[in-house]
């Protein structure tokens, strides 16, 4: 796995390798700006970036902007000490697979593998912050959601990709596919990080 790390914080880089390579990850590389990690990530083939969203002279979230524009399934994971429901909306909204607090690097390894397997990973402290757009915030009667349709938006909240869905329902991937499109449809979501978020706030009972 090739990890490329931004942050302008030297301390901060140096303490991310170390915690990557006690894991095995031998192939991390690092910037302290977005010019030079765009060049990075085109060159070295990147399999994950993980990066802080406030730089001194940059905002992380153009940097994950641009390198999405250039690959739009580029896996991003934004490590960071802020909650702001700003920078959170906007996060999700260019679609990025992670946000996590820096008071929660216990959970980096999980999260850069939950990523990695094609999932989306939120810190518990971000998804309280986020804010789901006024067009479905209604009552749990007015979702429509199917009893089969709930036990998969639970399913894709536990991390799960459409093979374990599939397998823990005995269903079809296809199948999985289409009930996962047509929740996207019926909730006017983008993407499926966006169903996860939506379970979160609206169904989510502790």
């Amino acid at each position: 796995m090739r990890i490329l790390l931004v942050d302008d914080d030297a301390l901060v880089l140096k303490s991310l390798q170390m915690i990557l390579k006690n894991e095995g990850i031998s192939e991390v590389f690092s910037s302290r700006n977005g010019e030079e990690a765009f060049a990075i990530y085109k060159n070295q083939k990147i399999d994950l970036v993980l990066q802080d969203i406030r730089l001194k002279e940059e905002n992380g979230i153009d940097i994950a902007s641009k390198l999405l524009d250039y690959d739009k399934d580029a896996k991003i994971i934004l490590l960071t000490t802020f909650k702001d429901e700003e920078y959170i909306n906007k996060a999700i909204k260019i679609g990025v697979k992670g946000y996590i607090l820096k008071d929660n690097i216990d959970s980096l390894i999980q999260s850069i593998q939950t990523v990695m397997v094609g999932n989306m990973v939120l810190d518990s402290e971000v998804i309280k912050d986020i804010k789901i757009s006024d067009q479905i915030k209604k009552s749990i009667e007015d979702f429509d959601i199917t009893e089969r349709e709930l036990e998969i938006i639970k399913l894709l909240a536990e991390g799960m990709n459409n093979k374990e869905i599939s397998q823990t329902l005995y269903l079809s991937e296809g199948t999985v596919r289409n009930y996962i499109s047509n929740l996207l449809d019926k909730l006017d979501l983008r993407d499926r990080s966006q169903i996860v978020v939506f379970y979160y706030k609206n169904l989510h009972v502790e």
